[in-house]
C-alpha cells in the first residue's frame, strides 16, 4: 500500500509541474481533456479490466452527465455544484435500473445490449430539440466558479478538472486493492467459482456499473462545463470505441494504465489532423496491434519490452 501511495503522490506532482513545463498554450487545452478522458477510461477499466463486463454505451453516460447540467444550469438557473452531483444521482439510477437486466447477458449479447443503450441515448438527444437543441448542440452553459474564481481558462480548468481526476483515480486504486476489488477480479477470472465463493455476482456487476456510469456523468458534467457548449456528435458510437480503445491500450485491470491509453488517444488526433476522417480505422488498428503484440497494454507491454531488449543485448554481450 505504501508503493502505491508513493505512486499516486509522483502521478500528482506529474500532474501539478506539466504546466509550468508548457507554459500554456494549446497544449494545456488538450491536457485538460486528458483529464477528462482519463476519468472516462479508469470508469470503463473497472468495469471492463476488473469485473470483466463489456460496454459499448459509456460514451452515453458521459454525454447523460454533460446535457443534464448544461440543461439544468443554463435554462433554469441552478447552481452547477448542485447540478453535477443531482445528474450522477439520475445517472446512477438509471444505471442501476438497467443493469440488472443487461448484465444478466454476457460476451457479444452483453455488448450488443450496452451498444443499444448508447444509440437510444444518442437518439434522444438528437431528437428532443426544444431541450437539447437536437443536432446543432445547446450553447449557454456557464462555467464553473468557486469562492469568486471562475474557471474560464484553460490553467484553472485544467486544474480543477485533474483534481477531479486524481480523487476518481485514488478511490479506483484503493477500490481495486480492497475485498470488493478482489471480489470483482473473482468474478472476471469466473463468475461460477466466485459465486462458490459465497460473491453475489450479479449484484457486484451492477454496483460496478452503475458505479463506473456515475464516474461517466461526473466527467460530461466537467466537459459541459469547461466547454460551454454539447452536441450529440461528441457522444456517439465512435466515441465509445475510442474509449475502449483507450482502456485496451493502456491495460485492462490497470487504473495508471488508463491515464497511459488516454494521453495517448488524445494526443494521437493532434498529430493526425490530416486523418481526421479515418480516426476510427485507426483506432481499430491500434486495438488489433496492442491485442496482438501487447495484450497485457502499453502498462505492461513497455516494461516487458525494455526487459527482452536487455535480455537480447545481454546475450549478446556474453557471447
Amino acid at each position: 500500500m505504501k508503493r502505491e501511495l508513493i505512486k499516486f503522490l509522483l502521478f500528482c506532482l506529474l500532474v501539478l509541474v506539466a504546466p509550468l513545463a508548457l507554459d500554456g498554450g494549446y497544449l494545456l487545452n488538450v491536457l485538460l481533456f486528458v483529464g477528462i478522458n482519463t476519468m472516462l477510461a479508469v470508469a470503463l477499466n473497472l468495469l471492463l479490466g476488473y469485473a470483466g463486463q463489456i460496454s459499448l454505451g459509456h460514451a452515453g453516460f458521459f454525454g447523460l452527465g454533460a446535457y443534464l447540467s448544461g440543461i439544468l444550469t443554463a435554462t433554469y438557473g441552478m447552481n452547477p455544484w448542485l447540478v453535477m452531483p443531482l445528474a450522477a444521482l439520475v445517472v446512477g439510477i438509471l444505471a442501476w435500473a438497467i443493469g440488472f437486466p443487461v448484465l444478466k447477458l454476457k460476451g457479444h449479447n452483453l455488448a450488443m445490449a450496452t451498444l443499444g443503450l448508447g444509440i437510444i441515448i444518442y437518439i434522444v438527444f438528437n431528437e428532443t430539440v426544444d431541450y437539447t437543441g437536437g443536432p446543432s448542440g445547446f450553447s449557454g452553459i456557464p462555467s464553473l466558479s468557486l469562492g469568486g474564481i471562475v474557471f474560464d481558462s484553460d490553467l484553472k480548468s485544467y486544474y480543477l478538472i485533474w483534481c477531479f481526476a486524481l480523487l476518481v483515480i485514488l478511490f479506483s486504486v484503493n477500490l481495486a486493492n480492497s475485498r470488493i476489488g478482489r471480489a470483482l477480479r473473482a468474478v472476471h477470472d469466473s463468475e461460477v467459482a466466485a459465486r462458490v465463493m459465497g460473491v453475489n455476482a450479479l449484484l457486484l456487476k451492477v454496483q460496478v456499473f452503475t458505479l463506473s456510469a456515475v464516474i461517466c456523468s461526473l466527467a460530461g458534467s466537467l466537459y459541459a462545463h469547461t466547454v460551454t457548449f454539447v452536441s450529440p456528435a461528441s457522444f456517439g458510437f465512435n466515441f465509445s470505441i475510442e474509449l475502449l480503445t483507450m482502456v485496451v491500450i493502456g491495460g485492462l485491470g490497470s487504473i495508471y494504465g488508463s491515464f497511459l491509453g488516454a494521453a495517448l488517444l488524445t494526443l494521437l488526433p493532434e498529430f493526425l489532423r490530416a486523418a481526421h476522417d479515418y480516426d476510427i480505422i485507426i483506432y481499430g488498428a491500434l486495438l488489433m496491434l496492442m491485442v496482438m503484440f501487447m495484450p497485457g497494454g502499453l502498462v505492461r507491454g513497455v516494461p516487458d519490452l525494455i526487459r527482452r531488449i536487455r535480455s537480447a543485448k545481454g546475450g549478446t554481450g556474453h557471447a
